[in-house]
């Protein structure tokens, strides 16, 4: 497997350092090196937000004390991770080139100020990025400290000024071509809204158009593909003057703004920031939502991933800034690792004195010293780290995978109806991960461009709309033996918002799952239905369900309520040499877990551990190397004991092991031969 980064080809244990702000304190810049070698510390973040001090006048660089960093660091064993400081312009480029402030959505451009409100289609901010980014690259690219560009942070935001109006114009019209095409898929005859000329066309917005869905739908993927041109601008500018140093951006929690899946081929490692709002009791939930974004973010391109940023102690932008409880820290950090992360690092080294983060956590507070317990968190992580170094070079090998689609949420929001106080997409997405996370499956997350081949189980709730080639990409899969599980809201529309005609599910997707979807009867809040399996169990059902006629489909379960009490609610059909299951409705937890557990064992899934997890306990395997590392977090705030099958020694130990105890908020790793 190729290092991350290969320069340093370890997991890194680091954060975001911002020396800039600390040059008239050199001893602190100098206690600033010993304290982080006491925290095993080996990697650093710099210059993420440091351009109003990398260039303080026009055309005037000052790169001399970013290098006598970047070198003392180096001089100590630390190593740098290098941004470029798009993500924040300064304040006299601002003033002088107002063009390259956003404007919103009512017309009004942005003041100077904040961050991430510069505008990605500017000419002139491209180039004003594009000669910084050339001269970072070609004054550090060859150092031997650097090991990986940061390009910008956080991309995020849309513009709505004139170039971008126009820019948007530019796409549509390579996009569709002609104006007849446009009308078509945008349906535009609907309330007089057709387009005869490409100047008529804007962006939507709320005290103008917001109802022609596909154009809304076509404005935030536009929106997306400006950012991902932008991204790709960066990366040129610091690949062309050395392409042998990797790049990265990090990627935001459930961020919709962008599809991160058109940016993932620009980059060669994924990376996110991570900031779960940890509580006292069970965090189990919380935990299997975590999961999953750090699965979807090893998922993208198949490899080990970087965790960022994540909080060593508090995060002040929280409603309530809740401090860690013991062994948090570790649980946290590495359950990242478990997921696929290389890397554990943190907002921020050293805390600011001033501004919007003066009190979000960080290695180093206000105190300054070492005897705290997040200062000693953050070093027993670092030791973890350096002990478990051989778990870099393994990967996660999931046969089973679940689909989260960003077009397919975007087109959900803006569809009116058939739940108007909220679909809960991400929530349905959780509730059949959270089940298969409890049970220890390896999972990978993925969207509809994605390669379905190797999987044994495909699980795709909600697939409201299907994009260009995916429903035979789920045919192909269920006919050639694969096991699909399909919900409610499927086959609905098409990748333009247009739906289906002949009945849904649609796109050919009624063959594989057996049945025709009538209608949907859509639950207020307050409202519940119930799935009566023949054995007498039932689960309440709750959000929507779909009436559907089985056209060849086993049934497995019925409504228990309503005027379609005793109509099908679960179903199973063989399709090929594979099998489709439609499950009709939102259930609650419990159905879940009894229909994946049961569907686990026939399909033989492989899981971290083969024996009965407690509840709130989580275990990955990752393999590499000829080990198999298995890790256990305990999020459920209980001590729990975990029975382990014959082989099984804590990591670096010699002895055998029965079972293993885990305390509140506890995590271990386990290690064995692979087979």
């Amino acid at each position: 497997m190729h290092p991350l980064t290969p320069k340093f080809p370890h997991l890194l244990h680091g954060g975001d350092y911002n020396p800039d702000q600390w040059l008239d304190r050199p001893d602190i810049l100098e206690e600033d090196v010993r304290l982080m070698k006491e925290a095993h510390i080996n990697c650093v973040s710099l210059g993420i937000f440091s351009w109003a001090r990398l260039e303080p006048e026009e055309g005037r660089y000052d790169f001399d004390w970013l290098e006598a960093i970047i070198d003392r660091l180096y001089e100590n064993g630390v190593y740098t991770v290098l941004a470029t400081p798009s993500g924040a312009k300064p304040i006299w480029m601002s003033e002088k080139y107002p063009e390259i402030r956003r404007v919103r959505p009512d017309g009004r451009r942005d003041p100077s100020g904040g961050r991430h409100n510069h505008c990605y289609t500017s000419p002139v901010y491209r180039e004003k990025v594009r000669q910084m980014d050339t001269a970072l690259a070609q004054r550090f690219s060859h150092h031997p400290g650097v090991i990986l560009w940061h390009l910008s942070n956080e991309y995020e935001g849309a513009c709505y000024c004139p170039q971008c109006q126009a820019a948007f114009r530019r796409w549509l019209k390579e996009k569709y071509g002609t104006l007849d095409n446009l009308n078509h898929a945008w349906w535009s005859a609907f309330w007089s809204h057709t387009i005869t000329d490409w100047e008529q066309i804007q962006a939507p917005v709320p005290q103008g158009e917001g109802s022609v869905f596909a154009q809304v739908l076509d404005w935030k993927r536009f929106v997306s593909h400006q950012a991902t041109d932008f991204l790709r601008a960066e990366r040129d500018a610091v690949k062309g003057v050395n392409p042998e140093i990797p790049v990265t951006t990090n990627f935001m929690y459930y961020y919709d703004g962008y599809d991160y899946w058109k940016m993932k081929d620009l980059v060669d490692v994924v990376s996110w920031d991570s900031y779960p709002q940890w509580r006292g009791g069970n965090n189990a939930r919380l935990a299997a939502d975590y999961a999953l974004y750090h699965d979807i973010m090893r998922s993208m391109k198949k490899q080990p991933f970087l965790l960022m940023e994540s909080a060593p102690s508090t995060t002040n932008w929280w409603p309530v800034s809740k401090l860690k409880k013991p062994g948090m820290h570790r649980m946290a950090s590495l359950q990242a690792v478990a997921h696929g992360s290389n890397s554990v690092q943190y907002f921020q080294f050293r805390k600011s004195r001033g501004s919007f983060e003066k009190f979000h956590g960080a290695v180093v507070d206000h105190y300054g010293g070492t005897d705290t317990r997040e200062f000693q968190d953050v070093a027993e992580v670092g030791r973890l780290l350096e002990k478990l170094d051989a778990v870099s070079r393994s990967q996660v090998r999931p046969q089973a995978a679940v689909l989260y689609d960003w077009e397919n949420q975007w087109a959900m929001e803006d569809a009116q109806g058939p739940r108007n106080l909220g679909l809960h997409y991400k929530e349905q997405v959780l509730a059949h991960y959270q089940a298969l996370w409890r049970l220890g499956v390896p999972m990978d997350v993925v969207d509809e461009t994605c390669d379905l081949a190797g999987y044994k189980l495909v699980v795709a709730p909600m697939l409201y709309l299907l994009r260009a080639g995916f429903s035979q990409k789920l045919r192909d899969f269920v006919a050639g033996g694969g096991t699909l599980v399909g919900t409610y809201h499927t086959g609905i529309v098409d990748e333009n918002d247009l739906c289906y005609l002949g009945g849904w599910p649609g796109d050919g997707l009624r063959e594989v799952f057996g049945l025709w979807n009538e209608a949907t009867d859509a639950l207020w809040d307050q409202e519940e239905n119930a799935l009566c399996l023949e054995d007498g169990r039932e689960y309440r059902l709750k959000d929507l369900c779909a009436l559907i006629h089985p056209q060849g489909a086993q049934v497995l379960g019925t409504y228990g309520q309503d005027f379609y009490k005793g109509e099908p609610a679960l179903t199973v059909h063989a399709y090929g040499k594979g099998q489709a299951y439609y499950v009709a409705s939102f259930a609650e937890d419990g159905f879940y877990q009894d229909f994946y557990k049961k569907l686990a064992e026939e399909l033989a899934l492989e899981r971290a551990l083969p024996v009965e997890l407690p509840e709130g306990v989580e275990a990955c395997l990752r393999e590499g190397d000829g080990r198999r590392y298995v890790f256990l977090q305990n999020f459920s705030g209980e001590p729990q004991k975990v029975a382990l099958p014959a082989g099984y020694t804590l990591f670096g130990e010699d002895a055998p092991l029965a079972e293993v105890e885990l305390a509140p908020y506890d995590s271990q790793v386990l290690e064995t031969a692979a087979p």
